[in-house]
């Protein structure tokens, strides 16, 4: 039976049984706790808050063996993920893209390719599974640990397993926080223009707000134009979805008698749809603010009941070279990001 692209075939197949609002109420108020605990230290220590999300749920996932946590736990990782998704969209605008020029576009696109390719294609050197390396990839090439949830929930976990898809999720946080603090002072140093370190900045640190941070950290003029490279690189999480969704439905794996339908999930059109309204109609700035503090709390949340599904005793059997796709996408998006700043 053929690998299942968007959660629902098995759900079709083996529908769960009726369950009521009560029964979501334990997983749903841990998952919360939880998330609140994160927001608190991330504000307090200046620490990356997916990373403190990330540990604090692999801390308590010890949880998610009492099975009444179990539906809660679901819900915040798979339903609360797809909104997220959807209200990203608010951030995504026409004129962005305008603004960034085509060149610049073009060397983003064709950066986002590169690192992917590169990374499943070294995938055997260091004998990993392409489909790891594709979310790895993808991930770093996109925009982090937001890119990795999408993506995850293409691949699905019959060909991800949780524990390598919550290290994957370690690996690019830590990689994201380290680009945030490393890629300024190497933007000093190679004396790069605003111009040139904002682009680099922008299109090569994983996380949104992150790669912000480290571009205002350099000059005022960069950070807004790593803002810019930045979300511009969140506008094409959609294409590659979508990409990845069909090469995945063209392979067809499994054993060929059943076809995989290629259709676009809900959510990437839902965040299709919401950036062209915002270009269209020019969504109010206090909605958008709603939209991005709620994107990033539905995303928070995810991947707090991501990390407490994981189970740890996987996790430590996970070797370095799991992490070794990580490394190839940052290291060949850092040189890749850097050729093209170099060349604007």
């Amino acid at each position: 039976m053929a690998a299942d692209l968007y959660g629902e075939m098995q759900l079709e197949a083996h529908p769960p049984a009726k369950r009521r609002w009560r029964d979501y109420l334990p997983g749903v108020l841990v998952t919360a706790i939880a998330a609140l605990a994160a927001a608190w230290l991330a504000d307090h220590y200046a620490a990356p808050l997916v990373l403190m999300g990330l540990l604090i749920g692999l801390a308590m996932s010890f949880l998610s063996q009492d099975q009444r946590t179990h539906a809660g736990l679901d819900l915040m990782s798979q339903t609360a993920l797809r909104i997220g998704i959807v209200l990203v969209g608010a951030r995504i605008t026409a004129d962005q893209l305008v603004e960034l020029g085509p060149l610049p576009f073009a060397l983003l696109v064709l950066i986002m390719l590169a690192v992917i390719v590169v990374t499943v294609a070294t995938a055997r050197l260091f004998a990993q599974d392409r489909h790891a390396a594709l979310l790895a990839g993808g991930a770093t090439a996109i925009c982090g640990a937001s890119a990795a949830l999408a993506l995850y929930s293409l691949i699905g976990d019959k060909r991800v397993d949780q524990a390598r898809f919550t290290l994957t999720l370690v690996g690019i946080t830590v990689a994201s926080a380290f680009a945030m603090t490393l890629y300024p002072v190497l933007a000093a140093e190679l004396a790069l223009t605003d111009a040139q370190a904002g682009f680099l900045i922008g299109a090569s640190i994983h996380d949104v707000a992150q790669a912000i941070g480290g571009g205002f950290s350099f000059s005022p003029a960069a950070g807004e134009v790593a803002t810019i490279v930045k979300l511009t690189r969140v506008a094409l999480l959609a294409p590659m979805l979508m990409l990845v969704a069909l090469w995945l439905g063209r392979r067809g794996e499994g054993d060929g008698t059943r076809k995989i339908p290629l259709r676009l999930p809900w959510f990437i059109v839902g965040f299709l749809a919401v950036a062209a309204i915002n270009s269209l109609l020019a969504i109010p700035v206090p909605v958008q603010d709603g939209a991005a503090t709620g994107a990033q709390a539905l995303l928070l949340l995810a991947i707090v009941a991501t990390a407490m599904k994981a189970r740890l005793h996987l996790l430590l059997d996970q070797g370095w070279r799991s992490f070794a796709p990580i490394v190839v996408a940052t290291v060949t998006s850092f040189l890749l990001s850097l050729a093209a700043a170099l060349s604007l």
